[in-house]
């Protein structure tokens, strides 16, 4: 028994007349996915025409059984006397292994009917995140000075968007889902769906805020064309896949910041003002003090205004610059040719640290504080300046440099 596509010049013509009965499935819209036909008695008779309609696939049961298939829209003759035909289109294979292989239990001694698929987009679909999720926000990055590196700023987002979809494989979605039902709508899908669009939209943003992507997070409406190609990469839709299904279009409509990560991107944007703004007075701060001292009408006068522009601006500028002046050694500015200013010099004692050789503690004072081990001693030639070890216990006879012997003077 299979299907034989009548020409298209039988259809209107006396062979018309010789079609004993018509199975012929309606425009199914973006409500259902399937829908099963057949007779008053339950058979088909021999030589009955079968219509199926663009965007459908058809599909003859014969007692538990698939007999034959087609997703070619136009007029069909059901012949009992051929054999399977597989008009198959886009699902020729797929037909065939649902003739091969597909069974379903409990069909009378003789049934048959038509099951029709829609294999439109089903379209205006919609989903949202029910709770903020995370997402690395590269348009605001964190610079890490230690490492000279740059991390995202991590931030929560809500997103709304649509989603179409398809039937990708009749057979699996009428054994995984379908079954025999008389009608199997999109609604009784289409929640299940949701949630599993989510947990695909979730695999999405974590792939957009990578290093290399570094999607800003309100650019990513825009990003309609890479999420599509991304899901097909990565096959993030694969559950909804193995279903039959398939993700044809998904388009985020907006995207908002939970209020945390709101205020994490105000802050953010104070304190790159606030440091670009010091940056500017730093500048300004130094060409003061540059112009101060090349005034010709006396430096003081140029000083005085510095002294009223630091009341002006506060401390925080003194604090960032004010190292800068005070910590000058040996500057010296000429108020006038007779009278010098006086100079001024910050010392400190430097403290040398040195690790014990007895049990490896850092140490700043003459004995290790752990084992007593005193500091080694350091030597010097008094006529060459030439140094022998640090850890030498005692200093060597002579200088290995210019000769000169070592002598309890040598030690520094």
């Amino acid at each position: 028994m299979g299907l034989i596509k009548a020409a298209a010049s039988a259809i209107g013509s006396t062979l018309h007349d010789q079609w004993k009965e018509a199975i012929r499935c309606e425009d199914m819209g973006n409500d259902i996915l399937m829908v099963k036909k057949t007779t008053d008695t339950g058979v088909i008779t021999n030589k009955s025409t079968i219509i199926v309609g663009p965007g459908q696939c058809a599909v003859i049961y014969d007692n538990g059984r698939i007999i034959d298939a087609t997703a070619e829209d136009g007029f069909y003759t059901f012949d009992t006397s051929s054999s399977p035909s597989f008009f198959g289109g886009q699902f020729g294979a797929v037909f065939k292994e649902m003739w091969q292989r597909f069974t379903f239990g409990g069909g009378t001694a003789k049934e048959q009917a038509v099951f029709f698929f829609n294999l439109k987009e089903i379209i205006d679909n919609k989903f949202g995140t029910p709770s903020p999720i995370p997402f690395q926000d590269w348009s605001h990055p964190i610079p890490n000075q230690m490492t000279n590196t740059i991390t995202p700023l991590r931030v929560k987002i809500k997103c709304f968007g649509t989603y179409t979809f398809s039937i990708d494989n009749p057979a699996i979605f009428m054994s995984r889902l379908a079954g025999t039902a008389d009608v199997y709508k999109t609604a009784q899908v289409v929640e299940q769906l949701k949630s599993e669009v989510i947990a695909v939209f979730q695999n999405v943003t974590n792939e957009l805020g990578t290093s290399e992507h570094k999607v800003p997070v309100l650019e990513m409406p825009s990003q309609t064309d890479e999420i599509r190609a991304m899901m097909d990469e990565k096959v993030f839709d694969e559950k909804i896949r193995e279903r039959g299904l398939r993700i044809e279009s998904f388009a985020v409509e907006s995207v908002t910041l939970d209020e945390e990560s709101e205020k994490k991107i105000d802050d953010y944007e104070l304190s790159s003002n606030a440091y670009m703004q010091q940056g500017k007075m730093v500048s300004s701060y130094a060409d003061a003090v540059k112009g101060a001292a090349e005034n010709e009408n006396g430096a003081m006068n140029g000083f005085m205004g510095i002294g009223m522009m630091n009341m002006a601006t506060g401390n925080a500028v003194n604090n960032m610059v004010g190292g800068a002046f005070t910590n000058t050694e040996n500057s010296r500015i000429d108020l006038s040719n007779e009278q010098p200013v006086q100079e001024t010099t910050e010392t400190s004692e430097k403290v040398e640290e040195w690790t014990c050789k007895k049990c490896g503690k850092v140490i700043t004072g003459k004995f290790c504080e752990d084992c007593g081990e005193p500091k080694p001693k350091k030597y010097k030639c008094d006529k060459c300046g030439w140094e022998p070890k640090a850890d030498l216990e005692i200093p060597p006879k002579f200088c290995a440099n210019c000769g000169d012997p070592f002598n309890e003077n040598d030690e520094i």
